[in-house]
């Protein structure tokens, strides 16, 4: 038995093609079991360990999620569509609305963890909200589950000279969140920017975030800013990579 065809792809990404195709076209439902190694052994004449390799694939993509001593399930969760640009709109937040509704279509989104703390500046973020060195920022450390999973880990950084006594110091922010506090301020956000890479989970991400081996998450940084160009907080998002499809919009 072998594990590549002769001048084709390796056997194991042929066999997780085939695979990924069945559960597009819906031969294996969310919460299905897939065919496992010995199933995919003899049905494609292959070996155990591409067999293996073909599942991994699959469960890299997020895909399906393996089980322990039950097999390999398809996962039973619909991704989450975020929208970039319209999550941020003024109507949206300014009218006492959380930019996070517009991502989840009336699915069961909740903060499920906040803490609030008072921390010196990193440098990165102290460089970014214009502070010297050693200065303080409110920072705010938030996990949010969709449909009961765990899907995304964000932190927010405000000076804490700006927002001392002010609801954002506070777990609850009331309606409109923090950006409808910072208005109330006179710091609106009027502009934001979006840094977006990708890499593996540390430790303590993949534990929170609950994410079977293999599963990458992306990472957002995000920047608002006032009408003077003054940043006004940073917010650093660690997202499951399989759980979201980001959309950004724009006029030509």
């Amino acid at each position: 038995m072998s594990g590549r065809d002769p001048g084709r792809q390796p056997k194991y990404q042929h066999i997780a093609a085939q695979l990924r195709a069945a559960i597009e076209a819906g031969e294996y439902g969310p919460g299905e079991r897939l065919p496992g190694e010995n199933d995919l052994m003899a049905t494609h004449e292959v070996a155990r360990m591409t067999a293996r390799q073909a599942l991994g694939v699959l469960q890299a993509e997020g895909i399906v999620e393996a089980r322990k001593g039950a097999g390999v399930f398809v996962r039973d969760f619909k991704p989450v569509r975020r929208l970039g640009i319209e999550r941020l709109a003024h109507a949206r937040w300014g009218e006492g609305r959380s930019v996070w509704e517009a991502d989840v279509a009336g699915r069961a989104l909740v903060v499920d963890s906040v803490t609030v703390s008072e921390e010196e500046a990193t440098a990165v973020v102290a460089g970014v909200l214009g502070l010297a060195e050693g200065e303080r920022v409110c920072v705010r450390r938030r996990r949010y589950t969709l449909d009961g999973k765990p899907v995304l880990l964000s932190t927010s950084h405000l000076s804490a000279d700006l927002v001392v006594g002010t609801p954002i110091t506070q777990p609850d922010t009331g309606l409109g969140g923090v950006y409808a506090r910072l208005e109330e301020l006179g710091r609106k956000p009027v502009r934001f920017r979006e840094e977006i890479r990708s890499r593996m989970p540390g430790a303590d991400e993949a534990d929170r975030l609950e994410l079977p081996p293999g599963v990458p998450v992306m990472l957002v940084a995000r920047t608002a800013f006032d009408a003077d160009g003054v940043a006004v907080e940073v917010n650093e998002m660690v997202l499951d990579s399989s759980a979201y499809v980001l959309e950004y919009g724009f006029d030509a």
